[in-house]
């Protein structure tokens, strides 16, 4: 999402960005950046982590997918130049526990996302070819052709339905987290008043902040101080050492934190298109006829109950959607009125 007017402060940040880095890249890759949250990647520990949850998270390379069977009627549809190799060619920024993310062995990318992927693929009788890339790349990339889906956590919103189509296929929720110890509830501006809140540069997330801190100014009050860190594990560190009080990132990313770590817990949930509701989307090259083919194999995967077995295994179900829709430019504005999980929203 673009960022409102050019004078908006950052109060005490400690990066900044140009203008047009804001208005440009960031706008479309911004929403989630799963990198800022991948603290407590278990590469090179236990292959399987259980969590207060009940969850077992496997994070060995050898994943036992769930996996879906080919629908002809739907590969039938892929658009000829994406079928032609026999693979989808997906995108995933493998920096967010349980979302995407490197495995034991430092170099297999797993979690939620590329399971959701699989099931695609599956569905399309294709083979996936999983392409790990930076966050910030993955516009120009898929714009380029190099990649023919994303699946990381990209949140639908007005500035990308410019350039991208969307399948929608989870919730999009941002979580705050803080010390065990912290009183904090944060649900709006007021609540972070004062606070030092860490948050990655250039995302939707401290778009948020930005706006809340707008708001905060406009009303006379302390607004919170933003902070930026080199790495997710500098961020999580400097929140367990109390140097941060708060840091807001992609909500299973915080829940994943809060059940397999004794120090952080959730204090605070936001929907990723606030003050708007957005859904994470597999994310196509506008026009080019593969969302759609995308929703139909999504819809599938939910009808034979795959779907829910994957958010199931990582941990997601309270962000599964009862039905994936295609989102364009078109009906964007028509689909933002029911961008509603079915599971229960904070």
């Amino acid at each position: 999402m673009a960022f409102s007017t050019p004078g908006l402060r950052r109060s005490r940040a400690l990066a900044v960005l140009p203008a047009v880095v804001l208005l440009g890249t960031a706008a479309l890759a911004g929403c989630a950046d799963p990198g800022a949250s991948a603290a407590g990647n278990p590469s090179g520990g236990a292959q399987t982590t259980a969590a207060r949850n009940g969850v077992v998270y496997n994070t060995s390379p050898d994943q036992q997918r769930i996996r879906a069977e080919k629908d002809p009627a739907l590969a039938a549809k892929v658009p000829a130049l994406i079928s032609k190799d026999g693979k989808l060619t997906v995108a995933t920024t493998a920096g967010s526990i349980p979302l995407s993310f490197h495995a034991t062995d430092d170099k297999t990318p797993i979690g939620s996302e590329l399971d959701i992927a699989q099931l695609v693929a599956d569905k399309l009788g294709l083979e996936l070819d999983v392409q790990v890339t930076s966050w910030e790349n993955w516009p120009l990339k898929t714009q380029s052709g190099d990649f023919e889906a994303v699946f990381s956590n990209v949140g639908v919103n007005k500035d990308r339905v410019k350039l991208f189509d969307f399948a929608s296929y989870r919730a999009a929720y941002m979580g705050f987290e803080a010390k065990k110890s912290a009183t904090y509830n944060i649900k709006g501006a007021d609540d972070i008043s004062g606070l030092k809140v860490s948050v990655g540069s250039g995302t939707n997330q401290e778009k948020i902040l930005l706006a809340w801190n707008e708001d905060l100014e406009a009303k006379g009050k302390a607004p919170a101080t933003l902070q930026y860190y080199s790495s997710d594990a500098d961020t999580i560190l400097a929140l367990s050492s109390g140097r941060t009080d708060l840091n807001i990132a992609p909500y299973p990313s915080t829940v994943y934190r809060e059940n397999t770590r004794d120090d952080l817990k959730v204090v605070g949930k936001v929907n990723a298109g606030w003050p708007s509701e957005t859904l994470v989307a597999a994310t196509t090259l506008r026009g080019n006829g593969l969302a759609p083919v995308i929703s139909e194999a999504l819809n599938s995967a939910i009808k034979d109950g795959s779907y829910g077995k994957v958010l199931e295994r990582w941990g997601l179900s309270e962000e599964a959607l009862p039905e994936s829709k295609t989102v364009t430019d078109e009906n964007f504005a028509a689909t933002q009125s029911a961008a509603t999980p079915s599971g229960k929203a904070s």
